[in-house]
């Protein structure tokens, strides 16, 4: 194994014009993550240094999702050899295992990774080592000529290959290991007299093995080398990323009572004994304890959810919801940038935006936290144990003391003691007797009206039975 730090390549200068989209392809998200954050997630655990980005003119948007990688700019696209040769400037001083990745291979494992550097330092000592995969259909990818030894001879381009080449099914999947001491200065010696007319990274091999250096192959599931290049391969990816989040949750002790409809993104963490039903949707930044019930047609997405709470249905928890034990959220509730404690409930029909809920506090159906002027936002606090009555507005800033009571209707925009009731709505007036005049009025006013006659008789003229 290698002692001392690799060193990686990302090439993403591809502007993926088959995306149709003004962004850059690597920029577009699966499971919420743009594909090259999911490649930086599985160099992180390498350590790598210095980690090299690759992408052309006008891709910030690319440098920045990639951050701290170094940025390389390949101002034409003349092939992959002609981009590692971009990086050779942010390389200096590299002379150990050098990694090149492709920014639109997301799911690309830390194992398979560390495979190719455990398989760079075996006896061999192979100068290359190249990642293989064997798809169904092996088309134009380019295939791995191995030697009788089972060593990596040559990488042929599928449109330069010879027909006994083009059967082989073990193909590139363009990721690779080097020595870089020995091989980056192979770069120099690149040629573009192909079918392409471009200057092959893949061509590394052969001149490695010129020079008599053995290369070698690491294999690995197709599925981990899918790449994207359009929609439908966008749309393809996101499935197959699905389909294993939702694996992974209930092998972690989740249950999903209908797990093709939850949507999982790439950070959600969920513990054990956590039940999701159907059509749920998590965003960014979920965690959810252990013992949670999320019911069905849920949307959450920067929340924090404690064991034993209970979600839904219909509920809509925003980045900032911290949601305690116990607690209650029931349907058509939307919580945003607030804090529930302990076994707080609000069942039905709330907003809480911009708020603190104390614990055992109950919310009734209707209450809003109004906590937007239009100008800025403001917080309302809810002591532990108060009861809010049903159709209540708290306007923000405003307090709302431990134990005390506000009754249904109020609109509070006082603060308002702990133990106190507090009562704000329009004092109730019956008029008696007024709803039967009010009907006679409003009979007689209906009587009063001309009805709309046909043209040529006039208004009101009774028809004879049986007349047209």
């Amino acid at each position: 194994m290698p002692t001392s730090r690799p060193a990686a390549i990302i090439l993403a200068a591809g502007k993926g014009t088959r995306m149709k989209s003004r962004k850059p392809k690597v920029m577009h998200e699966i499971a919420n993550r743009p594909m090259i954050g999911h490649v930086m997630a599985a160099l992180k655990p390498l350590c790598c240094d210095p980690v090299v980005l690759v992408v052309a003119p006008g891709m910030e948007a690319v440098a920045e999702a990639a951050h701290p990688a170094q940025v390389a700019i390949q101002r034409e696209q003349l092939g992959t050899g002609h981009a590692v040769t971009a990086a050779r400037a942010a390389l200096k001083g590299v002379s150990g295992d050098l990694l090149v990745l492709y920014g639109d291979t997301p799911f690309i494992a830390t194992a398979t990774l560390e495979a190719m550097l455990k398989r760079r330092h075996e006896a061999d000592d192979p100068a290359v080592v190249v990642l293989g995969f064997r798809p169904e259909e092996p088309g134009f990818y380019g295939r791995l000529v191995l030697n009788t030894t089972g060593g990596l001879d040559a990488i042929v381009e599928a449109r330069d290959a010879t027909p006994p080449q083009r059967a082989i099914t073990l193909c590139n999947s363009g990721v690779m290991a080097f020595d870089a001491e020995r091989v980056l200065p192979l770069l120099k010696e690149l040629r573009n007299d192909n079918a392409k007319g471009e200057y092959y990274l893949t061509d590394l091999v052969a001149l490695a093995r010129a020079r008599g250096w053995s290369c070698a192959v690491v294999e690995a599931p197709v599925e981990e080398l899918m790449g994207v290049n359009s929609r439908a391969d966008l749309a393809v990816a996101e499935q197959a990323y699905q389909r294993r989040a939702r694996a992974a949750a209930m092998e972690g002790g989740a249950t999903l009572l209908e797990p093709e409809s939850v949507y999982f993104s790439h950070d959600t963490a969920l513990g054990q004994d956590v039940v999701v039903g159907p059509h749920v949707y998590f965003g960014p930044g979920v965690t959810i304890e252990n013992d949670v019930e999320i019911k069905g047609f849920c949307h959450i997405e920067g929340a924090r959810i404690a064991a034993g709470a209970r979600i839904g249905p219909f509920a809509r928890l925003r980045p900032g919801a911290a949601i305690g034990p116990d607690v209650h959220i029931g349907n058509f509730v939307e919580v945003k940038n607030a804090r529930l404690g302990p076994g707080a409930k609000a069942n039905h029909l709330t907003y809480i935006g911009d708020a603190e809920i104390g614990g055992g506090t109950n919310i009734g159906a209707g209450t809003i936290t109004v906590n937007y002027d239009g100008f800025s936002k403001s917080r309302t606090v809810v002591g532990a144990n108060a009861s809010i009555g049903s159709n209540t507005s708290l306007v923000a800033p405003v307090t709302i003391g431990a134990r005390a009571i506000v009754g249904a209707g109020s609109v509070i925009t006082e603060n308002v003691p702990a133990d106190a009731m507090a009562i704000a709505r329009g004092r109730q007036v019956n008029l008696s007797g007024r709803a039967q005049s009010f009907r006679a009025q409003r009979g007689k006013a209906k009587g009063r009206a001309k009805p709309a006659g046909k043209a040529g008789k006039k208004a009101g003229t009774k028809r004879k039975p049986g007349k047209g």
